[in-house]
């Protein structure tokens, strides 16, 4: 069990050890853009300038390659080339899929989803699609054929039956599910929001920290810009506030921990505390990736924490955006500055104390592992 364990968390290191790269790249050309371009209610404004418009579309490009990376490698670990595509193909899926491909007019519209509605896995989907894909790879590799078929198994037969297969899991197996899940929650946060401020917060902050801009993060996030619309900027003051404390809080933990973290982490955590900056909590998802069990609680209360405080500060938020570079749009800026603070430090030092209370370190290391 112990062996398969740790088998299991090599094939997310090693997709984790890919992806860093395009996140961090990513990450930093689209807090460039962000922090140069006026920010206005609506969020940033890029329509008097084209190059920080280039530049926030290579950072998105870059972002978009983010999940398929992560889980083509994580299949490319489980059974070699042959496994990348398939996964690949599902990681792409993960990072959305049009609505329209699994529901008509009228499905839609009892779900409560827009036509132009995208299904997301988030990262979440893509490591499980990752494994998937490359389970199904080592299956299939496994099938006895005649000698001469067996020269374009892998590089054919394999990928196009393996990534089929992938195909009617995303959308016939997880994709339903995730839809629902997404309407589901969309329509008790609205219940949720007649209720106690301070329990939404918890709601909402733990909700924006859990899946780092999958369906859960999405549907809280939406919530909050559809409450601005009704003059209630203190639900998108709350999430604001929650959105950027993963990534700052995880950067700042690599700076207060140092032997702890590797030196991959480490420069996965200053790309976190630029996208922490401006918003995108992303910036989290190397980490959550290679160590969810003890990461993804910790950013959850981190979260949940400076939600909570923001709530509490009467800060409100009138752009549907987070992090520090939304304060020229904030009410009560002042407590949302201490509530970000909070957060971020709450996150850093719990992520550490579980650290080091589990004798565990980064395993990629020499120092992880001194």
């Amino acid at each position: 069990m112990i062996e398969s364990l740790k088998t299991l968390r090599q094939y997310l290191l090693t997709g984790v050890s890919y992806v860093i790269p395009c996140i961090a790249c990513g990450g930093i050309l689209i807090a460039t853009a962000i922090a140069f371009a006026p920010m206005t209610a609506a969020g940033p404004d890029f329509s008097t300038s084209p190059v920080l418009s280039l530049v926030l579309q290579l950072g998105v490009a870059a972002f978009k390659l983010a999940l398929p990376i992560l889980a083509g490698f994580i299949a490319h670990a489980i059974a070699g080339k042959p496994g990348l595509v398939p996964g690949l193909i599902g990681g792409y899926l993960a990072a959305g899929f049009d609505a329209r491909l699994l529901f008509d007019a009228a499905q839609l519209e009892a779900r409560g989803l827009k036509p132009d509605s995208q299904i997301m896995a988030g990262f979440l989907g893509a490591i499980v699609i990752g494994l998937l894909a490359g389970w199904i790879v080592s299956l299939i590799k496994k099938v006895p054929v005649p000698r001469y078929i067996k020269p374009i198994m892998p590089i054919l037969i394999i990928p196009i039956v393996a990534s089929g297969l992938v195909g009617v899991l995303m959308f016939k197996v997880l994709g339903v599910p995730i839809a629902d899940l997404m309407a589901g929650l969309g329509a008790w946060l609205k219940t949720m929001s007649t209720g106690n401020a301070v329990v939404l917060a918890m709601i909402l902050g733990a909700m924006i920290a859990f899946d780092m801009g999958g369906p859960v993060n999405k549907a809280a996030f939406f919530f909050g810009a559809a409450m601005i619309q009704e003059q209630n900027y203190a639900v998108m003051g709350a999430c604001a506030a929650a959105i950027c404390t993963p990534p700052l809080g995880l950067g700042l933990a690599t700076i207060l921990g140092r032997k702890l973290w590797g030196p991959e982490d480490k420069e996965a955590g200053i790309a976190a505390l630029a996208m922490g900056m401006i918003g995108i909590t992303e910036g989290a998802i190397p980490f959550a990736a290679a160590d969810p069990l003890r990461v993804i609680p910790c950013i959850m209360f981190g979260s949940m924490v400076a939600a909570v405080a923001a709530m509490l500060g009467g800060v409100g938020d009138h752009a549907p955006h987070g992090g520090p570079i939304v304060l020229p749009v904030v009410d009560n800026r002042l407590a949302y500055v201490i509530a970000i603070i909070v957060g971020t430090v709450v996150t850093a030092v719990v992520v550490n104390a579980c650290k080091k209370w589990t004798g565990k370190r980064n395993p990629q290391t020499a120092e992880g592992a001194a």
